[in-house]
């Protein structure tokens, strides 16, 4: 599940990988690829970096133990990559956004986040006229 939305509303500055705090069926339901990061964003909070505003769909074959949709969930990274995060993050202008939601080779569920800063919109149609050159040079080719 990548959020495609990010690259275009932002410039990533540097990027983490990051576990997630889990409850019940939420594996099962990110395992079935029914996660929404349009609307996400990263926290930093009394005890570390939360991720709000992420939907996990409940899961189709729970019972009433099904978990909350939109519930924040804590993000596990070490402390010296929090360090560095917290103190990048009070700068104006920069935020922390969720990009990839993947599930890695030993099952566990991971972030990839991002530190970024918001685009201009002169930025997003430069962006824009650089993509429409690269698909004409690759047709060239063909």
């Amino acid at each position: 599940m990548v959020n495609r939305r990010a690259s275009y509303e932002y410039e990533f500055l540097s990027k983490y990988t990051a576990g997630i705090m889990l409850q019940g069926t939420e594996i099962k339901s990110i395992r079935e690829g029914n996660v929404n990061l349009q609307d996400g964003f990263c926290v930093f909070q009394n005890d570390g970096l939360w991720l709000l505003q992420v939907t996990i769909a409940k899961y189709t074959e729970g019972t009433y133990n099904n978990h909350e949709p939109t519930r924040p969930r804590k993000l596990l990274l070490n402390k010296k990559e929090l360090n560095q995060l917290s103190k990048k993050s009070e700068e104006q202008g920069l935020t922390i956004i969720p990009i990839r939601f993947f599930i890695s080779e030993r099952g566990f569920a991971k972030v990839e986040i991002a530190l970024a800063r918001g685009k201009k919109l002169y930025d997003k149609r430069e962006d824009i006229k650089e993509r429409d050159v690269k698909r004409e040079m690759q047709r060239e080719r063909f």
